[in-house]
């Protein structure tokens, strides 16, 4: 868990890298030797941004491949500029933004003998997943249980979200599960 403090600097990296990329199109460069040990522990996550309770991006990372304040101040920046089911941030959308950060555990394999069994093993409210087979991918955060609380459902969904038929289930399907620390 991370501190209140540490939470603090983290939202406010994210701010402050989605304000730099309003005015130089680039994430903020973070100076990792100047923060908390905590902070430049390498971890990954997802960067959610709303307005008026409404998605307005939302980028993140599922393995951890730098320090965790530079993944938020990059991730930030996709998020507002580069999720491409939206259109990049405007300047007067700045002051409406909520910004949440989600800071994963490192994705743990499931192991599982049919769709049935799978299902058994989800933890709604709990459990962030990575469902895929072949070369198609999705994930949901935990944070999607509030919207998808029934199992089938969120099972479904997330299968679109791979690029999967809803009903789809193969031998070959692969999944991971992961918790998220959510804040604010």
């Amino acid at each position: 868990m991370l501190s209140e403090e540490h939470r603090k600097i983290l939202l406010a990296t994210a701010r402050d890298s989605i304000r730099h990329g309003l005015e130089h199109d680039a994430p903020l460069s973070v100076d990792v030797r100047k923060v908390p040990r905590e902070l430049r522990e390498e971890r990954a996550t997802f960067v959610t941004l709303e307005i008026g309770g409404d998605l307005r991006g939302c980028i993140g990372t599922l393995e951890a491949e730098q320090a965790l304040i530079a993944n938020v101040a990059h991730n930030a920046f996709q998020a507002a500029f580069r999720d491409p089911r939206f259109p990049p941030l405007k300047s007067r959308e700045f002051e409406r933004l909520d910004i949440h950060i989600s800071v994963l555990s490192p994705p743990e394999p499931m192991a599982f003998r049919s769709e049935e069994d799978f299902m058994r093993q989800l933890r709604p409210g709990v459990d962030g997943i990575v469902l895929g087979d072949g070369w198609r991918r999705g994930t949901f955060l935990p944070a999607v249980w509030e919207d998808l609380p029934e199992k089938s459902d969120f099972v479904r969904h997330l299968k679109m979200k791979a690029g999967l038929p809803p009903d789809y289930w193969s031998k070959t399907i692969k999944a991971f599960r992961y918790t998220a620390e959510y804040f604010p």
